[in-house]
């Protein structure tokens, strides 16, 4: 089987004529008589010819493609901010080229070179857990393509960000728990070197704080945050000599492995310890009890952060600065925490 690519030589060596006169005919150039174009395209038909968009593009000076970046792709909220953000990009002519890290630096890093390979016209990316160093988002910066960071972000990088406010997160959850008549409060939450799982940690102590409620070095952990961690961090916490009647998570998948660990104890939820999520993953409302969680309008911040990278299209020079975008959540009260 012949598997090279037809190209506009192959069709004009066909028909005798010019590969320009080949491709002003593919174009419906007006200088072209309509029986030339006719025999183009129905040659082209013949011999399956597939034009070179991206080639065609880059003459013009732009891909058309947007380079996304995604911790992971299991996640409901990741996918449905994909799906929001596809849908506004390609209305305004755009394609997306979706990378994940799987949380790894290492992974983030050859994720940018293949993007900046590409010639993407822009990327927009949600932060690994392990990354620290900037260098490689610098990287994006210097070749003068715009980087929109959603989810999670760092200000030294000022560019533009779209998330919603996790230290505030923290606060609803903790005055939900009190209200409740929780008394010892505890949180799993994710490392602080991650800005948002920082601020969702700030905002906990800061609640607790604020509610007379002791604040123990033992009642907060931080975790990887996946399904197993959740496991073994209820775990530390049930072995406490005075356990905790209440246990915030920082996400839903950790929390889900706390609740399966509490039921594999016997432990009632919500009776004897509340549970609390983060998220608002699909599964929160189908396990029992049903999870209380945060919904992080997934949609919004993906239709955000498309329009935000569309606003840099039309310009020569692109200049950005620390410009966010933060939404308030929600907190979908559900019988774990009732």
């Amino acid at each position: 089987m012949n598997k090279k690519r037809t190209t506009l030589k192959d069709i004009a060596n066909v028909l005798s004529i010019s590969t320009a006169a080949v491709s002003k005919a593919l174009n419906d150039d007006a200088r072209i008589s309509v029986k030339t174009k006719k025999a183009v395209k129905q040659v082209a038909k013949e011999l399956n010819y597939q034009p070179n968009h991206l080639a065609s593009a880059l003459r013009k000076g732009k891909s058309k493609l947007v380079g996304l970046i995604v911790p992971r792709t299991n996640s409901n909220f990741f996918s449905s901010v994909v799906e929001n953000m596809e849908e506004v990009l390609n209305k305004a002519g755009y394609n997306i080229i979706i990378t994940q890290s799987n949380e790894s630096f290492e992974k983030e890093c050859d994720n940018i070179d293949t993007l900046l390979y590409l010639q993407v016209d822009g990327i927009i990316a949600s932060m690994a857990n392990e990354t620290v160093d900037l260098s490689y988002y610098e990287k994006i910066k210097s070749n003068g393509i715009p980087l929109i960071l959603f989810d999670r972000g760092e200000n030294d990088l000022n560019v533009d960000y779209v998330g919603i406010n996790d230290y505030d997160s923290s606060h609803k959850i903790i005055a939900h728990l009190v209200a409740q008549g929780c008394k010892r409060i505890a949180h799993i939450g994710g490392y602080r070197r991650t800005r948002i799982f920082n601020n969702r940690i700030r905002g906990y102590v800061d609640a607790i704080k604020k509610h007379n409620l002791p604040h123990d070095d033992e009642l907060l952990i931080e975790s990887g945050l996946t399904l197993e961690d959740g496991r073994r961090q209820i775990e530390k916490l049930l072995a406490l000599k005075n356990r905790p009647d209440a246990v915030y998570v920082a996400s839903d998948y950790a929390a889900l492995g706390a609740l399966q660990v509490l039921k594999e104890r016997n432990i009632k939820v919500p009776e004897e310890l509340k549970l609390v999520g983060f998220g608002n993953e699909p599964f929160t409302s189908l396990v029992t009890p049903s999870i209380t969680s945060i919904s992080q309008h997934s949609k919004q911040i993906g239709k955000l952060a498309a329009q935000t990278f569309l606003g840099y299209v039309d310009k020569d020079v692109v200049e950005q600065s620390l410009n966010k975008i933060i939404l308030d959540s929600e907190l979908i009260i559900r019988d774990s925490s009732k």
